[in-house]
């Protein structure tokens, strides 16, 4: 997946990166990026950056220059790089002030800021000083590496430690853990401090691998993170690597539209201890025909369960609503089921969310080959026009209706294959089924 894409870019943004392990290298990557595709990057720094450090980038030049002689620069090299002052060395940018007045005198697409200072550590804590973010920021981009795993946590290999050790009481001198990384950055007064109210967050974890053991650690890291709601989602991946993004991993709930499953209310109880399983934080049981039993089932799982009223004109649309707007409002999708069937499994949970994560499409759909078994992701962008729909009175014929944004999961491969239209679910040959 490209940083673009992972950070939901649009033009006008400001992205301000802080923490420590690869700042300057997913400033530049995504500088290159954009240039590449047209667009006229402006970048600086709110601290320093090392004189070495000019040559990332195809042209340099000072703040104090001619808002004429940088616009000609965009257009020359799409990618141009502001500084304030080279001493000693090092290369200081503006201050954040400046920034207005940059961003209404030059006709750019987009400011990148490296607005923080981590020493070429691997992870920090912030000092009483730091990060140093422009107010007109609309994104900020922490950054951790997973290198950091391991390491003693002191001052030869960790920024600030001691920040750490008094709010959470760590022990100096030991390994690094997954979930100290998660902490600091999910911590309103350490890795989220100085953020303007009104930014996104979307944290970047460098250094990850394509598979084992160290990307579990990974996901584990993106699911603590996104406990707070201030996060909007954990890019996973390596700036170095030809896809630096591997997953965007995002805040996820469920809806369990329980119907008329056969086998009843037990049923709809086993499929949401399932969703339980794989982690899934917010999940909303409909009930309609047969509320009691659905609701003495599932209380042992202690899930919140909502009665939908207009169950019987609605059909699965009005349930799909009261779902939606059941769900908290950080939810980037929800994965929607009627457990009709015996379909679901962990492996194909798995693939489903995978393949999200993956990039593969926000509209994903698998199932076991009938439309009332209908199983699907769905992004919140999609919610409103669901809901809008005429009533309907399953699931499938819901799915039906958005044949042209539909990725489907091939069981198979683990890939969701997109723009596949003319089929209707039952005629499909590759419908996902269970393994």
């Amino acid at each position: 997946m490209r940083l673009s894409k992972a950070f939901d870019i649009v033009p006008g943004d400001v992205v301000a990166f802080i923490g420590a392990g690869g700042k300057t290298s997913l400033l530049v990557g995504l500088g290159y990026e954009l240039a590449e595709a047209g667009w006229r990057v402006l970048a600086t720094t709110t601290t320093q950056l090392s004189t070495d450090q000019l040559l990332l980038f195809p042209r340099v030049m000072s703040s104090r220059d001619d808002a004429r002689a940088i616009s000609q620069a965009l257009s020359d090299d799409q990618f141009v790089l502001l500084h304030e002052d080279i001493r000693a060395g090092r290369v200081y940018g503006p201050p954040p002030s400046w920034t207005r007045d940059l961003l209404d005198s030059v006709d750019s697409d987009i400011l990148l800021v490296e607005a923080d200072h981590a020493a070429g550590l691997p992870f920090k804590a912030p000092r009483a000083d730091e990060p140093i973010i422009p107010l007109e920021t609309s994104l900020v981009v922490p950054v951790a590496s997973l290198s950091a795993l391991g390491v003693p946590l002191d001052d030869a290999h960790i920024y600030n430690p001691a920040a750490m050790i008094d709010r959470y009481g760590f022990a100096r001198n030991t390994p690094v853990k997954s979930a100290w990384l998660a902490q600091v950055l999910r911590d309103e007064t350490l890795g989220l401090r100085g953020l303007p109210e009104s930014a996104r967050v979307v944290v970047y974890v460098n250094q990850v691998p394509a598979g084992g053991y160290a990307l579990g650690r990974a996901r584990l890291i993106a699911r603590l993170c996104l406990q707070n709601p201030r996060i909007h989602g954990v890019a996973l991946g390596s700036v170095r690597g030809f896809a630096p993004v591997a997953e965007l991993q995002r805040a996820l709930g469920a809806i369990v539209l329980s119907g008329r499953a056969e086998g009843g209310a037990e049923k709809v109880a086993r499929t949401s201890e399932q969703l339980m399983r794989a982690r899934i934080n917010h999940i909303r049981v409909i009930t309609g025909a047969g509320a009691a039993q659905v609701c003495a089932a599932v209380k042992r799982l202690g899930l919140r369960t909502i009665h939908d009223r207009r169950y019987r004109r609605g059909g699965a649309v009005s349930a799909l609503a009261a779902g939606f707007r059941a769900l908290p409002a950080h939810v980037a999708a929800a994965l929607v089921l009627s457990p009709q069937g015996n379909f679901l499994t962990p492996k194909l949970v798995y693939q489903l969310l995978t393949a999200f994560y993956r990039g593969d499409g926000d509209f994903i759909v698998a199932g076991a080959g009938q439309a009332e078994t209908a199983l699907a992701i769905i992004g919140r962008r999609h919610w409103a026009d669901i809901t809008a729909l005429p009533p309907a009175a399953s699931l499938g014929a819901v799915i039906q209706q958005f044949q042209a944004r539909i990725a489907l999961l091939d069981t198979q491969t683990g890939l969701a294959l997109p723009g596949i239209e003319a089929a209707t679910v039952d005629d499909r040959p590759f419908w996902s089924r269970s393994r």
